[in-house]
């Protein structure tokens, strides 16, 4: 075991598409998934204005925004973003099948925020990223940690399969009692959401830094703490000046929340609160929906979630590629949601939430299974 630096046992491949592009997957950063080591999604055909190359095994790590954990292998060769730094391993220093795991882990992407600069969307070069020190096995090490550690990925994706499953049936089951949310073909009632809510509350506003929530201590929520249907309160900022708070809005038990900021994947996004957090606060591109009796909370989070409906939000928000993507109250306000009566949504609910059941015993297995993962990564390669 010796300690090494990144650029010791990897280069950055530095390749340019100088002829046709035709039959070349395009990958951008958006296809790029936060934790996930193999590269599932890409373009075929599209116009782009990319000129970077990649092969097949060379790791594209998503340089902007560190933060968001962006790493996978490549499985064929391709054209990718600017905002993609593609990475190859020295086949003599490293093995190969080993390296994404070295780039995909908690300690790199720390490393990489501390060396980004950019406020708006920080980027880190690989002539910092290259200084990343680590510990490094033998070769014959190195293969039985890559085939552990790959044995171990594959185990995460067939749990994140059956949760994928789980999430289908909901949706699938939405279908069956209320039909398409747009087109409404069982002729359900419907309000706009401005009818249908008692409030929309905006949070404020804060300047908050980057460090651990204290006893005594407020904090800002970061507009990553919502996604579709996840809820994550260590996403946030520490506010070292209390003073700058003119209105307090907290995530209390049963508050449906909504980005109404973020960016085009999560923009629109909605989670219900399953507690209170009286620590926490919401920023301004946080909005708490508060419902008339007409419509419940968890009816209104699974209407809005539904792929039809996110179309819909994402066609209301506005923005330009690399900034937050941002939708407006008076277009919100102005959104159709049907309304079947409360038994109806009542019945629906408790499928739900039975469905809810066996996910959350899925994702406490698959949440095992990334500690043991990452443990192993510290442990060996820390």
């Amino acid at each position: 075991m010796s300690k090494v630096l990144l650029g010791d046992v990897a280069v950055e491949h530095k390749e340019t598409c100088k002829g046709s592009k035709d039959g070349y997957p395009i990958v951008g950063l958006e296809h790029l998934i936060p934790e996930e080591i193999t590269l599932t999604a890409w373009d075929e055909g599209s116009e782009n204005t990319f000129s970077k190359m990649f092969r097949k095994g060379n790791v594209l790590f998503g340089r902007r925004r560190a933060y968001l954990k962006k790493a996978a292998v490549a499985p064929f060769d391709g054209i990718c973003s600017g905002d993609i730094t593609v990475i190859e391993a020295k086949p003599d220093r490293i093995l190969p099948e080993l390296l994404p795991f070295i780039i995909q882990n908690d300690d790199l992407f720390d490393f990489a925020v501390g060396k980004s600069a950019g406020s708006l969307s920080p980027r880190v070069k690989w002539e910092h990223l290259k200084n990343y020190e680590f510990e490094l096995p033998d070769m014959e090490k190195q293969k039985e940690l890559a085939e552990l550690l790959w044995a171990m990925d594959n185990t995460k994706k067939s749990y994140q399969k059956l949760i994928a499953a789980t999430d289908e049936l909901v949706k699938s089951q939405f279908i069956e009692m209320f039909g398409d949310p747009v087109k409404n073909p069982f002729g359900w009632p419907t309000m706009t959401l401005d009818q249908a809510t008692k409030e929309i509350v905006s949070g404020q506003c804060l300047n908050g830094d980057a460090g651990k929530l204290q006893p005594g201590q407020k904090a800002v929520l970061k507009v990553s703490a919502v996604t579709y249907g996840s809820f994550d309160a260590n996403e946030y900022k520490v506010l070292r000046d209390t003073k700058q708070i003119t209105k307090g809005v907290y995530p209390q038990k049963g508050d449906l929340l909504f980005s109404r900021a973020n960016t085009r994947e999560y923009v629109g996004a909605t989670v219900l609160i399953d507690q209170d957090y009286p620590e926490l606060m919401l920023p301004d591109k946080l909005w708490k929906l508060i419902f008339k009796h007409e419509i419940m909370p968890m009816f209104a989070k699974q209407f809005l979630s539904h792929p039809e409906i996110r179309k819909v939000l994402s066609s209301m928000a506005t923005g330009t590629s690399g900034s937050m993507y941002n939708i407006s109250m008076e277009k919100l306000k102005r959104l159709e949601i049907i309304v079947p009566n409360i038994n109806q949504q009542k019945e629906y609910i408790h499928f739900v939430e039975q469905s809810d059941k066996s996910k959350f015993e899925l994702e406490k297995a698959l949440s095992e299974l990334t500690a043991t993962y990452k443990r192993i990564i510290a442990e060996n390669l820390g």
